[in-house]
């Protein structure tokens, strides 16, 4: 367990989550509350504490404070909050006036009288924060349980989420087996961590670390490590949506609230991808030297061949399966769940660069990816018919003759999807498929820029057909939700993913703090010798000190 002198440091560095708890305490009551007006001002309070936590992660996470309490990474909270905060800020808006609307609805007209009971605009909102905060608690896990309660906090609102943010047979069927495959996936990586402390007898992040160094410094990680480790990889691809457990994100997907799945694409990828990059860190990657009990000293890099290997695959076949995926859809949340399967793929390449290249690109490009997906659930909110969501690609043809702007924002995020400069989506792909080429990873970044231009053919369907084909019947009926805010969400993100790039070297320079002091706590920190970017794990240049 960790030890009582990194308590005092970690609790500075836990203020956003207090905050984040705190608003959803409040969210959840004023939820209950018989006033209406109450009732409405719940959004705004979720959005407040956001902000809140978003300014005090500034203010309290520094990596003085971050390296006391024993963190492998810690810089990464510095940018990594703040980014799901304000991404979270826009999150919250497109499910302004769906939650409860019905309800609401029998309320003002007095068909029903009011019941706590059937009111969950509170508690949509609160499991929205908590698992907001489970994100957040990642980036200051020191040892594995710390990481599994967080990632169960991450995952557990969302659950809920699925099942509440429509009423509908479908979500609830969506609910259901995203739950049972988050079961299953818990139950992988929970293993894995097993055997992980099986074969360093340590729970403590740097502890693993440091273990694994001293087994590669002899005949290699052992074979219980290299098992634990390919197994938490593969519960984890849960989380992110990557092969080979990426299989429930269309059904989800489609059967969930469009504002609820804007959530899946991700928070959960966000937490999912953090959780892997700590667990990677404890097994390899560049710049680390290990003193041996003789004096010698080790530098290593790269990870084991056999957690690469797994890595690589999963990489190639998400992008690939994704994009395949995507183009055989009809439904749009489909295609923007499959969508969201291809990109894992494309981040994946971060974690085998590894730090810090490949890290500071990655977290970078989920930045771009949240802005870009965002818009698009945003403007799919915007938009009914019959009371019902949009969902197919009839629904939208010719939208640009009754909802010009939205249509406008649908056609910008779809072409920023894409990568197609100058969109934000093309300068989050430049600088990840640059990593990965310096590393010496071409072949990967040609499979990646393949998979590109195929997912061109769906995201340009997706931005012509509101544009450029000629309405329907069925797009002809397509009306405004009552609520603006889905709207002024999509257009706040559609144009962000215009002016963002201009800010683009700015917010990769903040990324580059992600895995700023990398290391820095472990014994095995400080030795920038040995080849960048290998597959493999090894030895070289023993030198005496």
């Amino acid at each position: 367990m960790m030890g009582m002198e990194s308590m005092g440091p970690r609790l500075g560095l836990l203020a956003p989550e207090m905050v984040l708890f705190a608003g959803a305490v409040l969210v959840s009551v004023i939820g209950l509350s018989r006033s209406a007006g109450m009732r409405r001002s719940v959004p705004l309070w979720c959005i407040v504490a956001l902000v809140a936590a978003a300014f005090v992660s500034v203010e309290t996470w520094t990596q003085e404070r971050a390296s006391a309490a024993q963190l492998l990474f810690p810089s990464m909270g510095s940018f990594v909050k703040p980014m799901l905060a304000l991404v979270g800020v826009l999150l919250v808006l497109p499910g302004i006036g769906a939650i409860d609307r019905g309800v609401e609805g029998a309320i003002a007209s007095g068909r029903q009288a009011f019941d706590a009971l059937r009111v969950m605009r509170g508690e949509h909102y609160a499991f929205a924060l908590f698992s907001i905060a489970g994100a957040m608690l990642l980036c200051g896990a020191s040892d594995l349980i710390w990481l599994f309660l967080a990632l169960e906090l991450v995952s557990l609102p969302t659950y809920i989420m699925v099942a509440l943010g429509r009423g509908s047979r479908k979500a609830q069927e969506a609910a259901v087996k995203y739950f049972f495959l988050g079961a299953l996936s818990t139950a992988l990586f929970l293993y894995g961590f097993a055997l992980i402390y099986g074969s360093t007898g340590t729970l403590q992040i740097a502890g693993i670390r440091d273990a694994f160094a001293a087994q590669a410094a002899g005949p290699g990680i052992d074979m219980t490590g290299l098992a634990g480790l390919c197994l938490a990889i593969l519960g984890l691809c849960f989380k992110i949506t990557a092969v080979p457990m990426h299989f429930y994100a269309p059904d989800v997907y489609e059967g969930a609230a469009v504002h609820v799945s804007a959530f899946l694409a991700f928070v959960p990828k966000v937490a999912g991808f953090v959780a892997l990059a700590v667990l990677l860190g404890t097994a390899g990657w560049t710049g680390h030297a290990l003193i041996a009990a003789d004096g010698v000293r080790v530098a290593y890099t790269g990870l084991p061949e056999p957690v690469a290997a797994v890595l690589w695959m999963s990489a190639v076949l998400t992008m690939t399966l994704g994009n395949v995926g995507a183009l055989m859809q009809r439904s749009i949340k489909r295609t923007l769940a499959y969508s969201s399967v291809s990109h894992s793929g494309y981040m994946m390449i971060g974690l085998i660069v590894g730090a810090p290249a490949g890290i500071n690109a990655l977290f970078f490009y989920l930045l771009c990816y949240g802005i870009m997906t965002t818009a698009s659930f945003a403007a799919l909110a915007a938009l009914e018919r019959s009371g019902e969501e949009v969902d197919s690609f009839d629904d939208i043809a010719g939208l640009r003759v009754r909802h010009p702007a939205v249509a406008w924002m649908l056609a910008i995020s779809a072409v920023s999807l894409v990568g197609i400069p100058p969109m934000v989506g093309f300068f989050g792909k430049l600088a990840l498929f640059m990593a990965a080429f310096e590393s010496g990873q071409v072949a990967l970044v040609a499979i990646a820029v393949v998979n590109s231009a195929v997912s061109a053919w769906y995201y340009l369907r997706l931005a012509i057909v509101p544009l450029v084909a000629p309405p329907s019947a069925r797009s002809a009926t397509v009306v405004s939700a009552p609520s603006r805010w889905p709207a002024i969400c999509a257009v706040v993100c559609g144009v962000g993913s215009v002016i963002v790039p201009l800010a683009a070297s700015r917010l990769l320079q903040a990324s580059e703090r992600a895995s700023e002091g990398y290391g820095a706590g472990s014994a095995v920190a400080g030795d920038e010798s040995g080849p960048k970017g290998s597959g493999g794990l090894y030895t070289s240049r023993l030198t005496r000190p």
